[in-house]
Order: structure tokens, then C-alpha cells, then sequence
């Protein structure tokens, strides 16, 4: 408004009257520049950071604020005081490659292209490279991209980070390493697996959570005064269970294979907490949303001393498409704008965050996503939950793992328990479970409620003809 009345034309009588008009011009417009440059943030603060952590194997209750009394995680903790914990956030998939692919593009993962994991061994591709990424999305809103840390959605240079929207990368491309070594070894022949931005580095020796961290820290000390966009995809607690021998120590009294489990978790917890206090020490943890969350529930294969997670009263594990294995912890926190210390119980899923942060830079709806936006649901408990339906579909093939919940009604097909194998018979080939009276899914009603069996199959036949438009 002052630039404007100072822009107008204004007629005075003299050649003193002209010059005092002058001077006080020039003086007005300095002080009021000088003070738009006091107040201006740096540049980028404008938008803010973001940083998702995706961890890998989490246990949906797996952390003090959870109610996991027996892990000691103070920055998990910190995060849910200081932002937004969620209570029924699902797991786009039940699997590594598949949550990802859901996280990363907003959609289904098998609209996305990836129904299931997909290969770790170098040469072969992953996510086609027409799906747009968060990364993608943030370059074109002006963000610098970093990934740090496991990929798992591709290992051809068009599928690696760099062919997908990212900048720069350190990491594993395949689905687990030693932490040491960082070699793959899970199906021979062993091979290394360490990449910076696209080209083999070794590393020998180095513990790779110290290295992540290292990393991180790199890239958000470069683009401090841009804002940046950084996908720490944390490896850990996924086997193998490699926690540092502080927390070994301190969990020795837990009973195998909860110590090794916890261990780990509590080691990952401290290298998170050494990020934030980096961000935290540039002056930009306020406006920084960091997004954390786990790709999936707690794993029961014989690699992690098959368990060691705390999935609570919930079914089932990784792997399988009971509430364990794609309910999980989940926790959004940017101090300057949203609110802090609240809990949210809508059904919210992993494909939320695409539309989400898009809504928040300023980009608008996301047609193309599957995923709603949360930034309602964020901003105040009594917003409904922007699904009134959602489906999973797990493996390639005509014999999928499925489910589609609506309400509290959630129906399974073709359901696997990787905890209890042998609790499912073949009348269980069709699983009816009501979410507000039955929270373990313990019981199958489908029998008890054919009506309910019809409208969810006929919801879940309009969800598999979408993904075939």
C-alpha cells in the first residue's frame, strides 16, 4: 500500500518542495525496504522442508508413545508431543517394494506397477518410470531431492533414485543389507550393495545407520537456505537386527527375540533424534515437517528369530493383510504449522501423503492419486476420515492376497497369518472381520452376514475394474 501512494502522481509548486518531496521519498521507500528485509524469512522458509522417515519392519505399537512399555524411544516420543500421532494409519501394502511404490506416487502400488517386491539384484527394473514421484513433485515446486538409505523399487539406472526424481542418493538398492559389509547375501551369490548416486561406493566397515545419518546431515547443511525435500528410507528394524552394543546392554534382560528386536529400535531412535538435532541446531526444525512412519508391520520370517515385534491385540504380521501387517505407527510433525501433542483415530493410509504434501506447497488436487489428502484431518479431530473406502492387493498373478475395508466392515480374500499359519482353514478363503467389535479379527462372520460379504465384493470388483481402466 505505501509503494502504491508513493507511485501516484503528486504536484507540487517549486523547486524546494520537489526536493524535500524527493528526499522523503527515497527515505520512506530505504526504511521500508530495510524493514521488508528484516522481515523477510531466508529464502525457501517460505515452503516448508520435509523430511519423511520411512523405517522398515516396524511393529504397529513398536514405540513408547505406542504403548510399547519396554522400548526406550525418546525421539519417536518427542515427534508424536511436538505434532500429530495417528492411531488407524494403514500401510499402503503389507510388503517392502509395494509400500513403497504406494508412499511414493499416491497410488495403489499394483496401479503403480508394483503388486509385490521387487527384485534386489542389480539390472533389473522396478517402478516404471512414468509414475510420478513425491520427489518428481517436490523438484517441480523448486525443492532440492535427497534419498537416503534403502530404494528397493528398481535397480536400473531409470529405476534407481536418480531416474525418479532425485538429485542425489546413498544407499542400498535392494531389499536388506549387513550393516557392515553392506553386502545382500540373503540368496547368493553375496553381493555388495552400497550406491552413490547411481555409482557402486565402498564403504567397508562403517555401521550404515552412522552413515545415513551422516548423509542426512550433509544434504540438509547444503540446502539449508532452499527448501528440500529428503526421503530417509531407514532400513532398520528389518533384519538383520545389527543394534550397537549400548542398546544391546540395556535390553539384556528382555527374552529372546525381544532384545535383539528392541536393541535395534532404540538404536534407530537415536540416530533419528541426531537428525532432528541437526535440524534443530540450523534453526530449522520449525519449519520442517517431518513424516514418520513405517512401511509395514513387524516381520516373523526366521531371519528376525521369527519375531520380536509388538503388534499388540492385532492379527497376523508383515507379509499378510491382517490389521498387524499394515497397521502402523505413524506420526506427522511441522511445529510452525499444525498442531502439537494430538492424537488422530480416522483410518488414514501411506498413499496419503502424496496429495497431502502437494496440498501444502500449494500444488492443489492430485488426480491421479488413490490417496486422499490429510492436511484436514491434521488440522482438527472431528474431521472425518477422507476414505469412506479403501483396498489392498498383495502379489502378481490370479491368486492375490486382498482386502477392502469401508466403515468398520473389512473383508479379506485369500488371507494368509504369517504369525498362525494353521488358524486359517479354506472356509477362511473369504474373512469377514467388523473393526469396532472385533478388533483382532479373531472371528470370521462371513457366514453370519452374507449381505455384508456382497456389498464389499461388489466395492472390491469396482476397485480391480478401476485398476484395469
Amino acid at each position: 500500500m505505501e509503494f502504491a501512494l508513493l507511485t501516484k502522481p503528486v504536484r507540487y509548486s517549486g523547486l524546494l518542495r520537489r526536493w524535500q518531496f524527493g528526499t522523503f521519498a527515497v527515505f520512506v521507500v530505504f526504511n521500508v525496504q530495510l524493514n521488508l528485509c528484516a522481515n523477510e524469512p531466508k529464502p525457501g522458509q517460505d515452503k516448508p522442508n520435509i523430511l519423511i522417515i520411512y523405517t522398515d519392519d516396524q511393529g504397529t505399537l513398536d514405540a513408547n508413545c505406542y504403548g510399547s512399555e519396554d522400548l526406550i524411544t525418546p525421539t519417536i516420543d518427542s515427534l508424536a508431543a511436538k505434532g500429530v500421532r495417528f492411531t488407524q494409519m494403514y500401510s499402503p501394502s503389507a510388503i517392502c517394494s509395494a509400500s513403497r511404490a504406494g508412499l511414493m506416487t499416491g497410488r495403489f502400488p499394483v496401479r503403480a506397477g508394483v503388486p509385490g517386491n521387487v527384485s534386489s539384484t542389480k539390472g533389473k527394473p522396478g517402478m516404471p518410470t512414468s509414475e510420478i514421484t513425491i520427489a518428481e513433485l517436490a523438484s517441480k515446486a523448486g525443492y532440492r531431492t535427497g534419498h537416503v538409505g534403502k530404494w528397493h523399487l528398481g535397480f536400473t539406472p531409470p529405476t534407481m533414485p536418480l531416474g525418479q526424481g532425485f538429485e542425489t542418493s546413498l544407499g542400498h538398492m535392494g531389499g536388506c543389507i549387513d550393516n557392515y559389509s553392506h553386502f545382500f547375501y540373503w540368496v547368493g551369490p553375496n553381493r555388495h550393495d552400497m550406491y552413490r548416486d547411481g555409482k557402486e561406493v565402498f564403504l567397508d566397515g562403517q555401521y550404515f545407520g552412522d552413515v545415513m545419518v551422516e548423509e542426512c546431515k550433509r544434504q540438509i547443511t547444503t540446502w539449508k537456505d532452499e527448501p528440500f525435500f529428503i526421503y530417509w528410507a531407514i532400513n532398520w528394524p528389518h533384519y538383520p537386527l545389527q543394534g550397537t552394543d549400548k542398546w544391546r546392554k540395556r535390553y539384556s534382560n528382555l527374552e529372546h527375540p525381544r532384545r535383539e528386536y528392541a536393541a535395534f529400535v532404540s538404536s534407530m531412535d537415536e540416530r533419528i533424534g541426531k537428525v532432528i538435532d541437526h535440524l534443530e541446531s540450523l534453526g530449522l526444525r520449525e519449519n520442517t515437517m517431518i513424516i514418520f512412519q513405517s512401511d509395514h508391520g513387524h516381520s516373523v520370517e526366521e531371519r528376525t528369530f521369527f519375531g520380536g515385534g509388538n503388534p499388540g491385540p492385532y492379527r497376523g504380521a508383515k507379509g499378510c493383510l491382517f490389521e498387524a501387517g499394515i497397521r502402523v505407527p505413524s506420526i506427522v510433525s511441522w511445529p510452525a504449522k499444525i498442531p502439537q501433542g494430538e492424537v488422530r483415530e480416522q483410518m488414514c493410509v501411506g498413499c496419503d501423503w502424496f496429495p497431502t504434501i502437494a496440498e501444502y506447497l500449494g500444488l492443489g488436487a492430485q488426480p491421479q492419486c488413490d490417496g486422499k489428502s490429510l492436511c484436514n484431518v491434521i488440522s482438527s479431530q472431528n474431521t472425518e476420515s477422507p476414505h469412506k473406502s479403501f483396498y489392498w492387493h498383495l502379489g502378481k498373478g490370479q491368486d492375490p492376497q486382498w482386502a477392502v475395508r469401508k466403515g468398520e466392515w473389512k473383508l479379506l480374500g485369500k488371507p494368509r497369518d504369517s504369525r498362525d499359519p494353521e488358524s486359517l482353514t479354506e472356509e477362511d478363503a473369504l474373512f469377514l472381520a467388523n473393526l469396532a467389535t472385533d478388533k483382532t479379527e479373531a472371528t470370521n462372520l462371513a457366514t453370519r452376514h452374507p449381505e455384508i460379504v456382497k456389498q464389499l465384493m461388489d466395492l472390491r470388483s469396482e476397485y480391480v475394474d478401476s485398476l484395469n481402466e
